[in-house]
């Protein structure tokens, strides 16, 4: 939350999964206006390592925001993002992915509005400078904030969040991590001309990592958190929320069942291994004529891949946690429970 456009009445910002970052105009009362994308000086969507992103195995062209898939004038498939027309080179496989964008709004550098601290899905976090004002943003380009090399979490994901952490009166840097645990990284610089040093954990990484259901609600991964004095007792809190699964609570299966739950993996198995195989012949089509056909045909098993899985019991459902972590009293500045 952020008073971005200076009118008195806070706004919302919200990341997202392409990495366009989306404004709410706050309202009043609660209220929000229909999201708009945020974009730069230039008039471009602000999506950090968006557009075309380079494959070193050379097999995929692949694309990074709020894209969508065209056919050509000659049949090849057609990449449109931001206006621009990407072809996707005959033998590649065309794909359209995002950058996880997660954004907290703050004055970085003390000139009087609010500069966007943007973390992306490889763990990287960048400062998007307001060179307007602060009634009129206008946003230049963004920079690594100043994270020390070798000090981020190497897990990606990055929830960054500023916040005077020790009490010194200067805004450090906190950021959430892929692996669910949280840095902080203290400002040893000045208010106009901020620093970071190396960082430490307030919240370890979680144990284990993907693929892990456990019965009981445990702390998962992708961590994004807000600051705040929770419990009104004058020290900051840390809020973390996370993406999780969970094993669910279903009846032990009956002898019948589970034979039937058996047939249906086997089957289940054969229909993936043709879908893949199917998509990389997609791929490597050698006319429109044949890529409709694949294309026809993996869909198809598209949908049996589905009404399969629908007849399976769930190994795992996703949850998303929020955990409170109280300060401390008479403690060390960043020890927190």
């Amino acid at each position: 939350m952020a008073d971005l456009d200076g009118d008195g009445v806070a706004d919302l910002l919200s990341g997202s999964w392409p990495g366009e970052i989306f404004f709410f105009k706050g309202l009043g009362k609660g209220d929000f206006a229909p999201p708009a994308k945020l974009k730069d000086r230039d008039g471009k969507s602000l999506n950090l390592g968006g557009g075309f992103q380079a494959d070193e195995s050379g097999e995929w062209f692949t694309v990074a925001g709020d894209a969508k898939y065209e056919t050509g004038d000659k049949g090849q498939k057609v990449i449109v993002y931001e206006g621009q027309r990407y072809e996707v080179p005959a033998g590649k496989r065309g794909g359209i992915t995002g950058t996880a964008s997660a954004v907290h709004a703050f004055d970085w550098d003390a000139d009087g509005d609010f500069d966007l601290i943007v973390g992306d899905i490889r763990g990287r976090v960048w400062i998007v400078p307001n060179e307007g004002t602060a009634k009129a943003w206008a946003f230049g380009k963004e920079r690594p904030i100043g994270i020390p090399d070798g000090s981020m979490a190497p897990d990606g994901d990055a929830g960054p969040f500023v916040a005077d952490w020790d009490g010194d009166g200067l805004p450090d840097l906190l950021v959430g991590c892929g692996n669910g645990g949280v840095q902080w990284f203290r400002n040893t610089g000045t208010r106009t001309a901020p620093g970071l040093a190396h960082g430490q954990w307030l919240v370890p990484p979680r144990p284990g990592g993907w693929g892990e259901a456990p019965k009981e609600p445990t702390r998962g991964l992708r961590a994004k958190i807000c600051v705040a004095d929770w419990n009104g007792d004058g020290r900051p809190d840390l809020l973390l929320g996370d993406y999780a699964t969970l094993k669910p609570d279903l009846p032990e299966p009956t002898a019948e069942q589970k034979a039937e739950h058996e047939r249906l993996r086997k089957e289940f198995e054969e229909v993936k291994k043709r879908y893949h195989a199917l998509a990389e012949q997609v791929g490597k089509a050698k006319d429109s004529e044949e890529r409709g056909r694949l294309e026809k045909e993996q869909g198809e098993i598209g949908r049996q891949w589905g009404e399969i899985q629908g007849k399976l019991p769930r190994e795992s459902e996703p949850h998303g946690w929020i955990w409170l972590f109280l300060r401390k009293p008479a403690q060390t500045p960043s020890t927190i429970r």
